[in-house]
């Protein structure tokens, strides 16, 4: 007997980094796109996981996430955001950002509900919030006049809020475009959300990865925020490891509650000797976090110092550890297409930024990763510059 399937998903494709991905395997292309280092995590961590292996941590860890790890999440929020959580009530560890995000929008939205996102969008938003009967809304970020900062638009993020808007989704660091928040912006959002009951998402991956001296400004550390925020952070983007799929969610113990009630149907518990291994990586290098700027903004520099006298325009990149590359003066063709044909025929691989936009606004700009080693580096910026 055959069936008509019905996607609950049908506008969704296959996600543009496996797309891009895939076509840098095929070419042999520099792979620029899809953000993973081309280093290994600190020798000491992958030892103390080694270790955990070999004896005994191998089976089911607490839903919530093991003690230590839970307890060096909350003495980071203390050290970082001065923010006292309970490690007990609070804190839950996930299998990734992505799947922290996924609970939490499953979690606090239901059917009717709208969710406000902000373009260029992270693409696991927006099925998350289809999946739980919401209906997303797209307001796009600022473009300074520069032509190369990104900001919030916070009087048309205003003007989309309804009497149905559940949530906020944020993204800050912002990828793709490197934005971060101000202590302005923090108190423009709190008076936006001020007398309602929406709520907050903070997508916080790339919170130890912001230059040139500007702190990370998270929901954490601001009292009225605080009490309506989901945050999601990630072990693998701060440790160069994004395979290992480890994250945490920070909340208030009510939201919490309501977190933990779909994480642990969606993957119940988190590999256990990975857990161990970075509560102990944690213990004996509370500093580790400290030196992420100032690693990653060399390589910025670098890559940056590399196009200098190409055609390119750009300004760099104030987070994250992707560089946003304006090609205008190259080519007025859709990002997209070029993203293609630069893979193939030059052999280096971006990601676009319109495919994260409902109502594409990014123009001719493509986004690099520089989280490579300096040889790959030179030779993409090679490349880069004959165009």
């Amino acid at each position: 007997m055959s069936r008509n399937l019905s996607s609950k998903l049908p506008d969704v494709g296959t996600t543009i980094y496996t797309v891009m991905s895939q076509l840098a395997a095929d070419t042999g292309a520099i792979n620029l796109g899809q953000g993973f280092p081309s280093f290994e995590p600190p020798q000491a961590l992958t030892e103390r996981i080694s270790y955990h292996l070999n004896h005994g941590a191998n089976q089911y860890a607490p839903m919530t996430g093991i003690p230590a790890l839970r307890e060096a999440i909350a003495e980071k929020t203390e050290r970082l955001q001065q923010r006292q959580v309970d490690v007990d009530a609070e804190i839950t560890v996930c299998t990734g950002a992505t799947e922290g995000l996924f609970s939490a929008i499953q979690a606090v939205v239901h059917a009717g509900d709208e969710v406000i996102v902000l373009d260029p969008a992270y693409d696991s938003y927006e099925p998350a919030i289809t999946l739980a009967g919401g209906i997303t809304n797209h307001v796009s970020l600022l473009i300074a006049d520069n032509g190369h900062d990104f900001g919030v638009d916070w009087q048309r993020l205003q003007d989309t809020i309804s009497a149905k808007t559940r949530l906020i989704i944020l993204n800050f660091p912002h990828n793709p475009t490197g934005a971060i928040l101000s202590a302005a912006d923090l108190e423009q959002l709190a008076g936006i959300v001020r007398d309602t009951d929406i709520l907050l998402l903070s997508d916080e991956v790339y919170e130890h990865i912001v230059f040139d001296g500007e702190p990370h400004r998270s929901l954490l550390g601001h009292d009225e925020l605080w009490e309506r925020c989901l945050v999601i952070g990630s072990f693998g983007k701060t440790f160069h490891a994004t395979g290992w799929k480890v994250g945490f969610c920070i909340a208030p113990a009510p939201l919490s509650a309501e977190f933990r009630k779909v994480h642990q149907f969606t993957t119940f518990a988190v590999s256990t000797p990975m857990q161990h291994g970075i509560a102990d990586f944690l213990d004996g290098n509370p500093d580790f976090y400290a030196n992420l700027p100032a690693f990653y903004q060399e390589k910025r520099d670098y890559f940056c110092r590399l196009l200098e006298g190409s055609r390119f325009r750009l300004m760099p990149a104030p987070s994250t550890f992707f560089q946003i590359l304006d090609y205008g003066n190259i080519s007025d063709a859709n990002d997209l297409a070029v993203a293609k044909q630069w893979t193939r025929e030059i052999g280096v691989a971006s990601i676009p930024l319109s495919v994260f936009c409902e109502t594409p606004f990014t123009g001719t700009r493509l986004r690099f990763c520089f989280a490579k080693d300096d040889a790959t580096l030179e030779a993409a910026a090679e490349r880069l510059s004959a165009l």
